[in-house]
């Protein structure tokens, strides 16, 4: 009895002898299997993003090719009709031409009198031309509606610096939903009279346009242009404007709330040369009466306009043209209604 007694205590304690020792700490119940398919799914995610970004032979991305195909979803179809259709109609002038040609000449049986060989010309004459016409007009949307886009995201990655001390670079895309934005451009001038427009009492009572601005959600990007066109830095200039006599009480800090510097100078001189060539083609002093473009909440241009910003009627109309109160969904808890 006491061996039996003995060999099984030693049987026990080899058995505890081989057992994991226990740990307290929560471990990762995820097999193998899974954590290899979660990696999948992120490289694949990775590569789906990849290659959306790549530039066709055209020079625009797949992702704006795709949005633009969403944009304009019978465009293509509109073409293929048109341009199948000017393509019959070319063979048809091709035949009726050859009809023309015997029955001017005579002597062939079969054939239609030459009036109405004729009359046959001119319609199919008419067809291939008109169809190859709205085929080249469906091109040129599709071009068109490709450049807005590439403009849309350029827009959208543009850098700025808040004025505010100790606040972070932001994109404009950062202000989408949150901010209306005003790019203001021109030269040095132009720069000063925005900054003492914004930043002095001008009238005879206090300026509150920066407040009344940061009311409406407007958020002011002064763009300073040299004498070549180029974007140069602007912060610098805004802060040593130097007041006139009819500024008083001048603070460059004091509409700081509601302004932004242009960063990466680079990107905004690729945004803003085709608004400047448009500008001087229509024969204004962009330098000197400057030039305005208003983004909506939803990253959309509202307009552009030459001359200082208008923001006295901007304080008063501009929840109406911006749509913030009809149709800008999860805005009902601000502006009310349904």
């Amino acid at each position: 009895m006491m061996r039996l007694t003995i060999l099984l205590a030693c049987l026990l304690a080899s058995a505890r002898a081989f057992t994991n020792p226990q740990h307290s700490a929560v471990r990762n119940t995820q097999t193998p299997t899974a954590f290899k398919r979660n990696q999948i799914v992120i490289s694949s995610s990775n590569e789906n993003e990849a290659a959306l970004g790549e530039t066709t032979s055209n020079g625009y991305t797949v992702k704006q090719r795709l949005r633009e195909e969403v944009e304009s979803p019978f465009r293509k179809v509109r073409l293929a009709f048109f341009a199948f259709s000017s393509a019959s109609a070319f063979v048809a002038f091709y035949f009726s031409a050859l009809v023309a040609v015997k029955a001017n000449i005579g002597g062939y049986a079969d054939i239609p009198p030459l009036d109405e060989a004729l009359v046959q010309v001119a319609i199919n004459t008419g067809g291939a031309v008109g169809f190859g016409v709205l085929a080249l007009r469906e091109i040129k949307v599709g071009q068109g509606n490709l450049e807005r886009i590439a403009k849309g995201g350029l827009l959208a990655r543009l850098v700025v610096d808040p004025a505010v001390e100790e606040a972070s670079k932001r994109t404009l895309k950062d202000y989408r939903r949150t901010s209306r934005v005003v790019i203001a451009a021109g030269g040095a001038e132009y720069i000063r009279s925005l900054s003492m427009s914004l930043c002095s009492d001008q009238l005879a009572d206090e300026n509150i346009l920066p407040a009344a601005l940061a009311g409406v959600d407007v958020m002011v990007v002064p763009v300073l242009l040299d004498e070549n066109y180029n974007v140069v830095e602007t912060k610098s200039a805004w802060r040593s404007a130097t007041p006139s006599e009819d500024d008083r009480n001048f603070d460059s800090a004091r509409a700081d709330e509601v302004i932004c510097f242009p960063n990466v100078l680079s990107m905004w001189q690729e945004y803003i040369d085709s608004d400047i060539k448009t500008a001087k083609g229509q024969g204004f002093d962009v330098l000197s009466k400057g030039i305005t473009i208003t983004v909506k909440k939803n990253g959309r241009i509202l307009r552009r306009a030459t001359g200082l910003p208008p923001f006295g009627d901007m304080v008063g109309m501009m929840e109406v043209a911006d749509g913030s109160k009809f149709g800008m969904p999860g805005d009902s808890e601000r502006y009310g209604g349904p």
